[in-house]
């Protein structure tokens, strides 16, 4: 066995002592393909290649984290991220839109303005025989429509109240001529739910009607 491995060896040196051209013509005979001895002869200028491996799927969020490493995963989708900030883009802007107007909504409702309109309605007696007694807003979470701005002197409001036999929909109306006047109210009505309005500044005396406490510039 190792006289034949010997005689390979001596027959693969002599094979590649040869010179480039008597080489290439014995690598073309038909003797050296049909030879035992040509699986022995080392391919030194042969480049062989291996199958493609299939890619492994890339990790998906909540995989768990990877034990091993591979060179023929696949990568991750980049756009994935980007399409999850086109979907919930709106819903945060829709987010931070309502909470903004919830903000506005409750500082004009905890204003000093609408509790003056309510303690006047529940001192009017027009007020309360339309809707009776413990009048206060309609709603758990009132709303407050409509615009106050003191400092600028124009409010312009109306909200929904109730009382103990009915309820209805306040609106009042007051502005300020010059920063250095005070607030005139203009309108203070009162629209019941089948559509009677009634108009209760005319029948307030002087400390009947609601106030306005101006804001200090």
């Amino acid at each position: 066995m190792h006289s034949t491995r010997r005689a390979q060896s001596t027959l693969c040196n002599s094979f590649f002592a040869l010179p480039a051209s008597a080489r290439a013509a014995v690598w073309r005979s038909q003797f050296v393909h049909s030879n035992t001895l040509y699986q022995n002869i080392p391919h030194r200028h042969a480049t062989t290649s291996a199958p493609a491996e299939p890619f492994l799927a890339a990790p998906r969020e909540g995989s768990g984290p990877l034990l091993s490493r591979s060179a023929n995963r696949d990568l991750p989708d980049i756009n994935t991220t980007r399409n999850k900030w086109l979907y919930t883009l709106p819903l945060f802007l829709l987010g931070v839109t309502g909470t903004a107007f919830a903000f506005f909504n409750y500082q004009k409702a905890s204003s000093s303005t609408v509790s003056s309109i309510l303690y006047a309605l529940r001192t009017s007696p027009t007020a309360r025989d339309l809707l009776g007694d413990e009048i206060y807003f309609a709603s758990q979470v009132p709303w407050i429509s409509g615009q106050m701005n003191q400092l600028h002197g124009n409010i312009e409001i109306e909200f929904w109240v109730k009382g103990s036999r009915a309820q209805g929909q306040t609106r009042f109306v007051a502005r300020r001529r010059n920063k250095q006047g005070a607030f005139q109210t203009e309108e203070w009505s009162l629209k019941m739910g089948d559509g009677t309005v009634v108009h209760l500044l005319s029948e307030a005396g002087e400390g009947g009607k609601p106030e306005v406490h101006q804001v200090v510039e």
